[in-house]
């Protein structure tokens, strides 16, 4: 039987539009919040992201704007065979000796000043072009005719210098010699070709359209697509700007700025990494119920005992048990045996003093970013997963200054001022004449971090306290009464200053766990001392590199967590 509807048509099928690949609709946004904090960590700067650099700190998956615009792969192809072509058709054999041998013919003809001659043959010879310079500036008159046919042959020899750049950097395999102004131009043309290649491929891993220099792309390919790539721009930007306004990045004249709906989700994402590796014997974050009296509920119930709080009674429950007793009817008289009381859960409070270097060796392999970017995470675990826990954090330098976990973003290694390699200096903190801009601040001052950070431990309520202090090393600074001591090369009197106030920690019940960073400077001086500091306060020292400085720390917390309720 002859179908009434016979299949049949044209399909047509668009450049790179894939049914199979087209991104779901549903398909999560780009997550801009981390590049914008990433850049925030890095330069430590509270001011606005531009939209050139939200755009570039911003990572874009390719699939979302396939089809949208020209094959930036066609445009790649269509530069590799531009490429092919001119390697194909030259060859610079013929040209570097043309070079080579106008920079002779002229060099034979200057006639230096005898005072000068042996100098300038030395560096004719030798083909130098920092001597010929500056034996330019050793000419008394810079107007004479030396003086103008050495700056002549200076310009022939960087031209002999480009053109052998460009036979050892390309492979040609063609015959047509060229003339130097043909092989410079040539130079060009393919340096500009590698450039724009680079600019493709990197448009082709994070979908930044605005990498591209499309006015040098202009002359390689056709107006149409040029402005497709423009007009694809626009639009990307326009995603980026809807994407902001949705996670948390305000708009405003000056650029975008960071909302603490952005700190919120940012904070978020740390801690699903973080707890993404975590392996799933140590994965568990919900101890075991601790029952007692607390503020938690939990779903168990039990009968109403004298002394218990009436704010945990199971409403329905009780009702229930009423109903039960008493039957049907209005009104329902309730007695102290229908009472069911929810158990609830003790949770103990803990109190953590996270004390952060940024003294100026903190600077090397980015060491400080790593240390925000922990301080960040602990805090938004803090206030996820035990909200009643005490945090404050102290950043240590010369001084030690309590900072909110607002500040931590922009905190940044403190400049060296003093290079000398023995530092020997007191200052007198109590002279008026004396403020803290006066004294250099790139050292380390472990015992005042310590010590601010007992004194904000000693107002808490709670036995389960402790002290994290991550460092790269040994202190270099410490308080002597009103003085204030810089001692470099580290020094003992230093080490025991700060010993000291870990035995004032130890005596107040308080932990100390040290996570040592590892450094370029670091010995095994500044292993024994992290040691002999977190031995004093039955504390732990933690080695670890500096990417992995956030889960390592919140691993930690949890277990203390665990064992403090365990």
């Amino acid at each position: 039987m002859k179908s009434p509807r016979p299949l049949g048509g044209i399909i047509h099928t668009y450049q790179r539009y894939d049914p199979k690949n087209i991104p779901s609709p549903t398909q999560p946004p780009p997550d801009l919040v981390s590049g914008a904090f990433d850049h925030l960590l890095a330069y430590g700067s509270m001011r606005e992201l531009t939209e050139e650099e939200l755009a570039r700190a911003v990572k874009i998956d390719p699939s979302q704007i396939a089809g949208l615009g020209p094959s930036l792969d066609m445009l790649a192809e269509m530069l590799r065979e531009r490429k092919r072509k001119i390697l194909a058709t030259y060859e610079t054999g013929q040209v570097q000796k043309e070079a080579k041998s106008q920079y002779r013919e002229l060099g034979r003809q200057i006639k230096p000043p005898k005072n000068l001659k042996e100098r300038y043959e030395r560096a004719f010879e030798e083909e130098q072009l920092y001597d010929l310079e500056r034996l330019w500036y050793r000419v008394d008159n810079e107007r004479g005719p030396f003086a103008r046919q050495l700056i002549q042959l200076v310009d022939r020899l960087g031209t002999n210098y480009q053109i052998d750049e460009l036979a050892a950097k390309y492979e040609f395999t063609g015959r047509t010699p060229m003339t130097i102004p043909k092989a410079l131009e040539v130079k060009e043309e393919l340096e500009t070709i590698d450039r724009l290649l680079k600019q493709l491929e990197e448009a082709m891993k994070t979908a930044q359209i605005g990498v591209i220099d499309l006015e040098e792309l202009a002359e390689f390919a056709e107006p149409g697509d040029i402005e497709k790539l423009r007009e694809l721009g626009r639009q990307i930007e326009e995603y980026i700007r809807q994407m902001a306004e949705q996670q948390g990045l305000e708009k405003t004249a000056g650029g975008y700025q960071l909302t603490p709906k952005a700190y919120r989700l940012f904070q978020g994402r740390l801690l699903e990494r973080i707890f993404a590796n975590l392996e799933a014997a140590r994965s568990g974050r919900h101890q075991g119920p601790i029952v007692g009296e607390g503020a938690v509920e939990m779903q168990k119930t039990k009968p109403y005992e004298f002394g218990d709080s009436m704010t945990h009674m199971d409403i329905p429950g009780s009702f229930i048990n009423a109903m039960i007793r008493s039957g049907p009817g209005v009104p329902i008289r309730m007695k102290p045996e229908d009472i069911e009381i929810h158990r609830t859960r003790n949770t103990p409070k803990c109190a953590t003093v996270v004390c952060l270097d940024m003294s100026g060796s903190m600077r090397y392999n980015g060491l400080y970013v790593d240390v925000k970017r922990m301080g960040l995470a602990l805090e938004g675990l803090i206030r996820r997963e035990y909200p009643g826990d005490y945090l404050q954090f102290v950043e240590m330098y010369t001084f030690a200054k309590p900072r909110h976990v607002s500040e931590l973003a922009g905190l940044m290694p403190k400049p060296v001022t003093v290079y000398d390699p023995v530092v020997r200096l007191r200052a007198d903190m109590s002279d008026e004449r004396i403020s803290e801009f006066d004294i250099p601040p790139h050292f380390t001052n472990l015992q005042h971090g310590l010590q601010l950070a007992r004194r904000f431990l000693a107002s808490q309520d709670t036995p389960n306290r402790q002290i994290v202090l991550i460092t790269d090393g040994l202190p270099t600074a410490h308080f002597e009464e009103q003085f204030l001591y810089l001692l470099y090369p580290p020094h003992r009197q230093t080490e025991e200053a700060t010993l000291r106030e870990g035995q004032f920690c130890k005596r107040e019940g308080i932990t100390i766990n040290i996570f040592l960073l590892p450094s370029w400077s670091q010995s095994s001086e500044d292993v024994q001392f992290a040691y002999r500091l977190a031995e004093s306060t039955a504390g732990r020292v933690f080695f670890t590199a500096g990417k992995d400085l956030d889960r390592y720390v919140v691993w930690d917390y949890l277990k203390r967590r665990r064992e403090i309720v365990a």
